[in-house]
């Protein structure tokens, strides 16, 4: 395949090809939800119940699916728990499969010999409650044997901490050699080490907030209203629908939106140019800009693996995220951390800049690794979290081995 850019020159794309177009090809699902009777693939699944949420409101007999690497000591004293981004899942290392639809998201982190050595450390990554990978969610079943749909109790950082502590204790773990996660996983060891400060020994916060800013929220509101403004939404209650009849088109929206947040201006002006896809011009004839194609193929793939109602609920339990709601002050609560930590961010980072990392760094208790903010010098953005392999290892590592 070859693009155009807009001098009129044909150069060789490196972009969307023709083997990643035809991966979309037929209707996306009208959820892409892992459902009961799929492959579990490496997932397990841990039965629990009665997890009274911060709204009150008490969730009965939920299911956390998590994956595992390694093998816990005699001791139980060398488990590490890695939290994902907002719309990963518990595949955070491997490749992706029928079973799993992505790689996993730190594969050249997790592992034999990498920073996070399974033949050292048990690792343990798990699908948030809320998600569509396996925990339970708007798409799962109800008692009434019906998808929760809307009817999904709201959820915030905190309950998806507590349902994760009891998925550790039901799989023999008090106290965690490291917590660490980047992006929304940030929020949730943040809250772990908050919550649970003698269950936590080290503490790893990559290109995450103290707390969500209101232009932050600004921005999830505009992604969340892009899906209730597809008609095919229904309210939520789309799970019986034809293949192509589903919120796709919403859902890809906001994934477009959230892309642009996730990049950096640089990459994508650097990367794309004002380059377009094949030889059809976009100057009133018809064509696509080369970083429209990105979007396009980008946002379409993410439908068929995500639920529409699943990533509202875990945007407004991202909005939710506040470490000082509820307590003395932002600045105590990150005091009152007493885990060894490492405070990472991302040069180029417009999601969560690192004037955010900043104020974790200046305030948080105890040991921090580095003596203070560690910044990773990167053009990718916010995703440079999951990217930036080489440089982020031994950040990583200098964490678990201090």
């Amino acid at each position: 395949m070859e693009f155009q850019t807009s001098a009129g020159d044909l150069v060789p794309s490196e972009f969307i090809t023709e083997e990643q177009s035809r991966q979309l090809i037929g209707r996306p699902p009208a959820s892409g939800a892992w459902r009961d009777g799929d492959p579990a693939g490496d997932r397990q699944f841990a039965p629990l119940s009665n997890l009274k949420l911060e709204s009150g409101r008490v969730l009965a007999n939920y299911r956390i699916a998590f994956e595992t690497w390694g093998e816990l000591n005699h001791e139980h004293t060398n488990a590490v728990l890695v939290h994902h981004g907002l719309t990963g899942d518990s595949h955070a290392t491997g490749d992706a499969s029928k079973e799993h639809p992505t790689d996993g998201w730190w594969k050249h982190i997790i592992g034999p010999g990498l920073p996070i050595d399974t033949d050292k450390y048990f690792v343990v990554a798990s699908n948030v409650l809320g998600g569509c990978q396996g925990s339970t969610g708007p798409s799962s079943l109800d008692t009434n044997g019906r998808e929760f749909g809307t009817s999904f109790p709201y959820i915030t950082i905190r309950d998806q901490v507590n349902a994760q502590r009891e998925l550790a204790h039901l799989i023999g773990i008090k106290k965690w050699h490291a917590i660490l996660g980047g992006s929304v996983g940030a929020m949730h060891s943040l809250e772990w080490a908050i919550m649970y400060p003698d269950e936590v020994k080290r503490v790893g916060l990559i290109a995450g907030p103290p707390a969500l800013t209101a232009d932050q929220i600004a921005l999830n509101s505009i992604q969340i209203q892009a899906i209730k403004s597809d008609p095919a939404f229904a309210n939520g209650n789309y799970y019986d629908a034809k293949p192509g009849f589903g919120p796709h088109q919403g859902l890809a929206l906001a994934r477009r939106m959230a892309i642009l947040n996730y990049r950096s201006p640089s990459e994508l002006n650097n990367r794309f140019e004002r380059a377009w896809q094949s030889g059809v011009s976009p100057l009133g004839g018809g064509g696509r800009w080369a970083v429209e194609s990105y979007l396009d193929f980008h946002s379409n793939k993410f439908t068929r693996r995500f639920d529409a109602n699943s990533y509202i609920t875990l945007v407004e339990a991202m909005n939710s995220h506040d470490v000082g709601r509820g307590r003395e002050s932002l600045e105590a609560a990150l005091g009152s951390i007493k885990a060894k930590s490492i405070v990472v961010g991302i040069s180029s980072d417009r999601l969560f800049p690192i004037e955010d990392q900043q104020i974790i760094a200046d305030n948080i208790g105890g040991e921090i690794i580095g003596g203070g903010l560690q910044v990773i010098e990167s053009e990718f953005g916010h995703d440079g979290f999951l990217i930036e392999d080489i440089k982020l290892a031994p950040m990583i590592k200098a964490l678990l081995d201090s």
